[in-house]
């Protein structure tokens, strides 16, 4: 049978559900959705904006979003794009009872 953990199912947010609305001239937000804890908030301006959607660097932004114990946004600085987990230019604090620590939110090259 297995265990739980074993059991369960894991489905994070894909492209074509991603919902991005414009904050102002430099930020943009991800909607909260599903099983998202926060909202992601991105720094850019349109230009740049254009580019960040070529890659999946806003899947990762929202999928930081679901894990457990992230303190305020999902971040992501003006030179995003895709990583290993996190996006290249993620941000994401954590509580320190009830959250996480992730080489991802690092990156594997940090030492």
């Amino acid at each position: 049978m297995g265990t739980p953990e074993e059991k369960r199912e894991v489905s994070f947010v894909t492209e074509e559900k991603i919902k991005v609305q414009k904050i102002d001239d430099y930020r943009w937000r991800i909607l909260r959705e599903g099983k998202m804890r926060t909202d992601g908030i991105i720094y850019s301006d349109e230009r740049m904006f254009n580019d960040i959607r070529k890659d999946q660097s806003l899947v990762q932004v929202a999928n930081v979003a679901w894990l457990p114990g992230i303190v305020g946004h999902s971040l992501a600085m003006p030179d995003i794009h895709w990583g290993y987990g996190f996006p290249i230019g993620g941000v994401a604090a954590f509580d320190l009872n009830e959250g996480i620590v992730s080489p991802g939110g690092v990156g594997y090259d940090i030492n």
